[in-house]
Protein backbone atom coordinates (compact mmCIF):
# COMPACT_ATOMS: atom_id res chain seq x y z
CA UNK A 1 0.00 0.00 0.00
CA UNK A 2 1.19 3.37 -0.74
CA UNK A 3 0.54 6.11 2.22
CA UNK A 4 0.69 9.43 2.67
CA UNK A 5 1.28 9.85 6.45
CA UNK A 6 3.91 12.38 6.54
CA UNK A 7 2.28 14.70 4.14
CA UNK A 8 0.14 16.55 6.38
CA UNK A 9 -0.18 20.51 6.36
CA UNK A 10 -0.58 20.53 10.19
CA UNK A 11 1.75 18.75 13.32
CA UNK A 12 -1.52 17.35 15.06
CA UNK A 13 -2.79 16.00 11.59
CA UNK A 14 0.33 15.04 11.21
CA UNK A 15 0.64 12.90 14.68
CA UNK A 16 -3.53 11.55 14.73
CA UNK A 17 -2.40 9.97 11.31
CA UNK A 18 0.56 8.91 12.62
CA UNK A 19 -1.27 7.37 15.93
CA UNK A 20 -3.64 5.77 13.32
CA UNK A 21 -0.77 3.94 11.14
CA UNK A 22 0.54 2.47 14.23
CA UNK A 23 -2.75 1.49 15.76
CA UNK A 24 -3.56 -0.22 11.99
CA UNK A 25 0.10 -1.73 12.65
CA UNK A 26 -0.38 -3.20 16.14
CA UNK A 27 -3.62 -4.53 14.52
CA UNK A 28 -2.03 -6.52 12.42
CA UNK A 29 1.23 -7.84 14.25
CA UNK A 30 -1.92 -9.23 16.38
CA UNK A 31 -3.17 -11.04 13.46
CA UNK A 32 -0.01 -12.18 12.69
CA UNK A 33 1.12 -13.51 16.25
CA UNK A 34 -1.55 -15.37 16.19
CA UNK A 35 -1.05 -17.06 12.29
CA UNK A 36 2.38 -18.01 12.86
CA UNK A 37 2.99 -21.69 13.49
CA UNK A 38 6.52 -21.28 14.36
CA UNK A 39 6.98 -19.95 17.86
CA UNK A 40 10.45 -18.52 17.53
CA UNK A 41 9.17 -16.54 14.60
CA UNK A 42 5.84 -15.19 17.04
CA UNK A 43 8.16 -14.46 19.81
CA UNK A 44 10.34 -12.04 17.63
CA UNK A 45 7.40 -10.37 16.04
CA UNK A 46 5.75 -9.79 19.45
CA UNK A 47 9.00 -7.83 20.46
CA UNK A 48 8.65 -5.78 16.81
CA UNK A 49 4.50 -5.16 18.32
CA UNK A 50 6.42 -3.87 21.54
CA UNK A 51 8.12 -1.30 19.29
CA UNK A 52 4.63 -0.34 17.68
CA UNK A 53 2.89 0.15 21.64
CA UNK A 54 5.89 2.03 22.75
CA UNK A 55 5.60 4.28 19.65
CA UNK A 56 1.73 4.90 19.85
CA UNK A 57 2.40 6.02 24.04
CA UNK A 58 4.89 7.98 22.59
CA UNK A 59 2.46 9.99 19.84
CA UNK A 60 -0.29 10.08 22.02
CA UNK A 61 2.07 11.71 24.87
CA UNK A 62 2.73 14.61 21.66
CA UNK A 63 -0.84 14.57 20.64
CA UNK A 64 -1.75 15.79 24.26
CA UNK A 65 1.11 18.70 23.87
CA UNK A 66 0.26 19.39 20.49
CA UNK A 67 -3.65 19.50 20.94
CA UNK A 68 -4.39 16.91 18.54
CA UNK A 69 -6.60 14.02 18.04
CA UNK A 70 -5.37 10.59 19.43
CA UNK A 71 -7.70 8.46 17.79
CA UNK A 72 -8.71 5.51 20.31
CA UNK A 73 -8.78 2.64 17.73
CA UNK A 74 -7.25 2.48 13.93
CA UNK A 75 -8.93 2.98 10.60
CA UNK A 76 -10.87 1.46 7.58
CA UNK A 77 -6.68 0.54 6.44
CA UNK A 78 -6.59 -1.67 9.58
CA UNK A 79 -9.11 -4.44 7.09
CA UNK A 80 -6.76 -3.92 4.88
CA UNK A 81 -3.52 -4.67 6.99
CA UNK A 82 -4.97 -7.24 8.81
CA UNK A 83 -6.89 -8.77 5.70
CA UNK A 84 -3.65 -9.35 3.74
CA UNK A 85 -1.91 -11.25 6.70
CA UNK A 86 -5.33 -13.65 6.84
CA UNK A 87 -4.94 -14.22 3.35
CA UNK A 88 -1.39 -14.57 3.50
CA UNK A 89 -1.77 -17.24 5.94
CA UNK A 90 -3.52 -19.70 3.56
CA UNK A 91 0.28 -20.11 1.90
CA UNK A 92 2.18 -20.48 5.43
CA UNK A 93 4.96 -18.38 7.71
CA UNK A 94 7.19 -17.17 4.52
CA UNK A 95 3.86 -15.58 3.40
CA UNK A 96 2.60 -14.15 6.56
CA UNK A 97 6.19 -11.80 7.00
CA UNK A 98 5.96 -11.17 3.44
CA UNK A 99 3.25 -9.47 3.68
CA UNK A 100 4.24 -7.99 7.37
CA UNK A 101 6.93 -6.70 5.08
CA UNK A 102 4.62 -4.72 2.72
CA UNK A 103 3.21 -3.13 5.55
CA UNK A 104 6.27 -2.02 6.93
CA UNK A 105 6.92 -0.28 3.86
CA UNK A 106 4.65 2.65 4.72
CA UNK A 107 5.49 2.92 8.79
CA UNK A 108 8.92 3.52 7.22
CA UNK A 109 7.63 5.87 4.81
CA UNK A 110 5.68 7.80 7.17
CA UNK A 111 8.32 8.05 9.75
CA UNK A 112 10.90 8.99 7.32
CA UNK A 113 8.65 11.74 5.56
CA UNK A 114 7.43 12.74 9.59
CA UNK A 115 11.19 13.19 10.57
CA UNK A 116 11.31 16.17 7.50
CA UNK A 117 8.16 17.85 8.56
CA UNK A 118 8.25 21.61 8.71
CA UNK A 119 6.73 21.57 11.74
CA UNK A 120 8.70 19.33 13.92
CA UNK A 121 10.63 20.20 16.78
CA UNK A 122 14.04 18.55 17.87
CA UNK A 123 12.21 16.20 20.45
CA UNK A 124 9.64 14.90 17.97
CA UNK A 125 11.95 15.04 14.56
CA UNK A 126 14.25 12.64 17.49
CA UNK A 127 11.60 10.19 17.92
CA UNK A 128 10.19 10.01 14.33
CA UNK A 129 13.94 9.40 13.25
CA UNK A 130 14.19 6.39 16.04
CA UNK A 131 11.08 5.16 14.88
CA UNK A 132 12.14 5.20 11.24
CA UNK A 133 15.35 3.33 12.44
CA UNK A 134 12.74 1.02 14.24
CA UNK A 135 10.84 0.06 11.19
CA UNK A 136 13.78 0.06 8.72
CA UNK A 137 14.73 -2.90 11.43
CA UNK A 138 11.46 -4.84 11.16
CA UNK A 139 11.17 -4.91 7.69
CA UNK A 140 14.63 -6.06 7.03
CA UNK A 141 13.85 -8.88 9.26
CA UNK A 142 10.56 -9.80 7.49
CA UNK A 143 12.32 -9.49 4.18
CA UNK A 144 15.36 -11.87 5.18
CA UNK A 145 13.25 -14.06 7.41
CA UNK A 146 10.78 -14.49 4.91
CA UNK A 147 13.30 -15.30 2.29
CA UNK A 148 15.22 -17.76 4.49
CA UNK A 149 12.43 -20.39 4.99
Amino acid sequence: MVTTVGTEDTFQDLVRNLILLERDAIAAYESTIERLDDPALSSQVEQFRQDHLQHLDVLNEMAAEAGAEAPLEGDMKQMLTTGKIALADLFGDAAILKAMRTNEEDTVTAYERAAHHQDAIEKSRAFFQKAHSDELRHREWMQRTSEAL
